[in-house]
């Protein structure tokens, strides 16, 4: 890939050439080797080059925003002449804004030459353990790829960030059957930075082929209850991306309908729960080194034992409000882990149900939560008694914060984030 840099060069003199005393840009350079396999083969390998160019230009109080492919000089040129339109058509609003000056820095972060035949023995090599441990299960689909990229960032205050990045990424779709009976779809994916370790081991890969090989004659249950769910790690960071988005997010922080909207410093969830964004944590494979306002990204706990520390504003969300901006935009999410392991939290449990995952829509801005559980058993008398099907479950997500049962020692740690399995009382579980 070229050097980003002599383009970013190229950019600051058409910037000086228009006058635009005020500007944050970021210019980008990505490349993708994808290996495509379909019904357990390969099937496509190909790769894939990518050029990209972002640009925030202010004048006065209005700032207009813009994208492109386009990283030529006469691209970069659109790109700046694109941007001043976009600001002169703006409505007025001082509290967009971009950091003060953060310095100098340069990134590095995992793998950046691949050892592509070994990614492959890998791929080969978990196709064989599906093959010979899970012989009702069948790979439908299944992509690997290594991706690799570079972007400069520069504003007008002086800041220069430059990241050099390279990850693996492998994502499998699967089923399984037993003669007419076949079950639905399920998903899992991971993105490390080496080869170590068999793909059965990370993610969690083994416990989705585990859990779709044990789903192919669910029950349906019937009636309604009051009952524990334990979620499950990949879903248990869904619903809690979901929860900090409907009580600290930007939007309902703006508006005033965050119903923790005066709780920082008090207690907002059970005291076994702290959630923080920890970018440089090893176990992240891409952590986020820079927000789109120009600040180096920092660690930042969000709910610390219970206490909400802090809401989650970028700078114009904090302009907006007069509260703290969070210097993280959150792609790298850590749940402490608790201490009980998967099989004493199942154990407590008298009935409800291990969830998979939830298909549902966006809960109202009072919390209120209600969908279908996908992937899911039945607990019954602390002992896993079968999957389920045509289940739906409901509650609130503030009430589900604060009622949870136990968080378990095992984490699931898929690249992206560390999450374990946590178990909550008081959800509503209903059958046909």
């Amino acid at each position: 890939m070229d050097n980003l840099r002599s383009t970013a060069d190229i950019m600051d003199g058409i910037l000086k050439d228009k006058k635009i005393e005020k500007y944050t840009y970021t210019l980008s350079q990505s490349e993708k080797q994808e290996l495509n396999l379909e019904n357990g083969g390969f099937k496509l390998l190909r790769t894939v080059f990518n050029n990209s160019g972002s640009i925030r230009v202010f004048l006065g109080a209005k700032m207009g925003s813009v994208s492109g492919n386009d990283i030529t000089e006469e691209g970069l040129k659109k790109l700046v002449d694109d941007g001043i339109l976009a600001a002169e058509s703006a409505s007025e609003d001082p509290c967009h804004d971009i950091a003060p000056g953060q310095g100098n820095d340069v990134f590095r972060q995992g793998v950046y030459e691949p050892d592509m035949d070994k990614f492959i023995e890998r791929i080969k090599e978990l196709l064989d353990v599906v093959k010979n441990d899970y012989p009702k299960v069948k790979i439908m689909s299944s992509v690997g790829s290594y991706d690799r990229w570079t972007w400069i960032s520069r504003n007008s205050n002086g800041t220069e960030f430059e990241d050099f990045a390279g990850q693996y990424h492998f994502f499998v779709e699967i089923c399984a059957s037993d003669g007419e009976k076949t079950t639905g779809l399920d998903y899992s994916g991971f993105s490390c930075k080496d080869l170590d370790r068999p793909f059965i081991e990370m993610g969690d890969i083994k416990r989705h082929l585990e859990d779709i090989q044990n789903s192919i004659y669910p029950e349906t249950l019937e009636g309604k209850f009051e009952g524990t769910v334990i979620v499950t790690p990949g879903c248990a960071a869904d619903f809690i991306y979901m929860t900090l988005s409907n009580y600290i997010g930007e939007g309902v922080v703006i508006d005033g309908t965050s119903l923790w909207l005066d709780k920082v410093g008090e207690k907002v969830a059970d005291e076994k729960l702290t959630i923080a964004l920890k970018p440089y944590d090893d176990r992240i494979v891409m952590g986020e080194r820079g927000t789109a306002n120009g600040f180096r990204s920092e660690e930042v706990t969000l709910i610390d034992k219970g206490v909400l520390k802090t809401h989650w504003l970028s700078l114009y969300g904090a302009n907006k409000t007069g509260r703290p901006v969070v210097k993280n935009t959150g792609s790298d999410l850590i749940v402490e882990p608790g201490d009980k392991t998967l099989d004493e939290l199942i154990a407590s449990v008298d009935k409800g149900l291990i969830l998979g995952g939830f298909s549902g829509g966006q809960p109202g801005t009072n919390g209120e939560f209600s969908g279908v559980a996908k992937n899911s058993f039945l607990i019954e008398n602390g002992k896993v008694k079968c999957a389920v099907t045509e289940t739906m479950v409901n509650g609130n997500l503030g009430e589900a914060f604060r009622n949870i049962r136990g968080i378990s020692k095992e984490v699931l740690c898929d690249g992206s984030s560390v999450v374990p399995y946590i178990a909550i009382d008081g959800i509503v579980i209903s059958g046909k």
